[in-house]
């Protein structure tokens, strides 16, 4: 691993080290674990957000998509067990 300096405010410090001792981790452990989660939430952000302009983009050039009603009756169904149709795609340009 390349070494990094870590220059952290004493009361964050103290506040980290505290933590860190509470979860039976060292420092360096911790901020290891703390980073990883930052790092794998944020690429989890920016990869829904891709989807999300990816699907916008599609839905302005086909028009097409689903009534809210039937999408939320298709959940419903899913979650509580059931095998329920997929909802149909409607032309919203209309």
């Amino acid at each position: 691993m390349a070494p990094t300096s870590l220059r952290l405010p004493p009361a964050l410090k103290e506040r980290v080290e505290s933590l860190a001792a509470e979860a039976g981790k060292t420092l360096h452990a911790y901020l290891l674990d703390t980073l990883t989660s930052a790092a794998d939430r944020d690429e989890k952000r920016r990869d829904f957000v891709a989807a999300a302009l990816a699907s916008r983009a599609e839905f302005k050039r086909t028009g097409k998509g689903y009534r809210f009603e039937d999408v939320h009756r298709y959940l419903d169904e899913r979650a509580a067990g059931k095998k329920p149709r997929r909802p149909k795609p409607i032309d919203c340009r209309k």
